[in-house]
C-alpha cells in the first residue's frame, strides 16, 4: 500500500480465527448437550420410556374404522391396565414420561412405539400407514421436544414407516420391515439415517399379509435369545440371528402369538421380560430357556390389537 508521502507501508496480515471445531460425533455429544437418551438394543436394561395413559381419545370412536376389536371397551379398566404397565416399570427403575397431549379422535395413540424409532443420536419421527393414526405423530414430536430428545430425521415425503417396522440386533445390525405399515420410501429413510451412524447391516424382512409389524412376529428376551412366529419370519433373517448367535425359540401356539400376543413383550434387562398374561406355553418356552418372565393384564389395551411392545416407545436403554 501507497501512503500519501508515496511510500510504501507494510500492512499486517489478515489473522486467522485461531480455532478448531470440536470434532465428535452428535452420539458423543448428546448426553452433555440433550439428555441421558438413546437406543441400539431391544434388551439392554431398560432406562427410559414415553407412553400415552388413555385419554378422551378412546371414549367415543368407530372400532372399524381404528381397527379395534368390536368388543366394548371398558375405558377405566383399560386405565387402571396402563397404570399398572408402568408402575411395574417404576418398580424396575424405569423413567416413565407421558405423551400429555393428543387429538381426540386419534385412540391408536396409546400405541407410542409406531410413532417414533430411537436411534443412538435421537428419535426418528415416523409417519404412520393408517389415515386413523396420521396426525398422532405430531404430538410425539412436542413431548420429545420438550423432553430435550433431538429428532433427528422426521419421515417424509411418500414415505411411510411405523418404529414397530425396526428390531435392534446389535449396534451395528437392525431388521427394517416393508409392509402395509412401512414402504421402499420410508424404509430407505430410516436406513440411511442408521448407517449414517455406524449401521453396517439392514436386514430387510417383508412383512407377510396377514401382519404388520416386527414384534407381533419375533422378539428378543435377551442376548441370546429370541422368541419367534416361526411360520411368518423368513429364513434369512433368522440364518444372521443364529450366526450372531442367537437361540430361536419358536412360539409355540398360534393362538397365543396372534389373540395374546406372547410374542409382544417388553424385556426389562436382558433375560427379564414383562409379557401379556394369558401366554402360558409362550412363558413356559422362554423360562426353559432361561427367561424370566413377569406378566401383567392388559386384556382391555389388547382391544386395540396391540399388547406392550406397542404401548412403550424407548428412550433409553443401557
Amino acid at each position: 500500500m501507497i501512503n500519501e508521502n508515496n511510500k510504501s507501508v507494510d500492512i499486517d496480515a489478515i489473522p486467522g480465527e485461531r480455532w478448531f471445531p470440536k470434532e465428535t460425533t452428535f452420539s458423543e455429544d448428546l448426553h452433555e448437550y440433550w439428555g441421558d437418551w438413546g437406543v441400539a438394543s431391544e434388551v439392554e436394561t431398560l432406562r427410559s420410556v414415553l407412553m400415552r395413559r388413555p385419554g378422551k381419545e378412546v371414549e367415543n370412536f368407530d372400532p372399524k374404522a381404528n381397527r379395534f376389536s368390536e368388543e366394548p371397551i371398558d375405558v377405566e379398566l383399560m386405565r387402571k391396565q396402563h397404570d399398572a404397565v408402568t408402575d411395574l416399570y417404576r418398580q424396575h427403575g424405569v423413567k416413565v414420561y407421558y405423551v400429555e397431549e393428543q387429538r381426540e379422535d386419534r385412540p391408536n395413540a396409546v400405541f407410542c412405539r409406531d410413532l417414533m424409532l430411537m436411534t443412538p443420536e435421537g428419535a426418528i419421527l415416523t409417519r404412520p400407514g393408517m389415515a386413523a393414526r396420521r396426525g398422532e405423530e405430531r404430538y410425539i414430536a412436542k413431548a420429545l421436544a420438550d423432553l430435550g430428545v433431538p429428532i433427528i430425521r422426521t419421515i417424509n415425503g411418500d414415505g411411510m414407516f411405523e418404529g414397530a417396522n425396526a428390531m435392534w440386533v446389535d449396534r451395528h445390525t437392525v431388521v427394517l420391515s416393508t409392509g402395509s405399515r412401512c414402504n421402499r420410501s420410508g424404509f430407505e429413510q430410516v436406513e440411511y439415517e442408521l448407517k449414517r451412524m455406524g449401521v453396517t447391516e439392514v436386514l430387510h424382512m417383508q412383512q407377510p399379509y396377514s401382519n404388520i409389524h416386527i414384534d407381533g412376529l419375533m422378539n428378543a428376551a435377551s442376548d441370546d435369545v429370541v422368541m419367534v412366529h416361526a411360520s411368518q419370519v423368513p429364513y434369512d433373517v433368522l440364518d444372521v440371528l443364529k450366526k450372531k448367535g442367537y437361540k430361536i425359540v419358536e412360539a409355540p401356539s398360534r393362538t397365543e402369538v396372534r389373540e395374546t400376543f406372547g410374542c409382544n413383550f417388553v424385556a426389562l434387562e436382558p433375560g427379564l421380560i414383562v409379557m401379556p398374561e394369558g401366554n402360558p406355553r409362550c412363558q413356559e418356552a422362554l423360562e426353559k430357556n432361561g427367561i424370566k418372565v413377569l406378566t401383567v393384564d392388559i386384556s382391555e389395551i389388547m382391544k386395540g390389537k396391540g399388547a406392550l411392545h406397542c404401548i412403550t416407545a424407548f428412550l433409553k436403554r443401557g
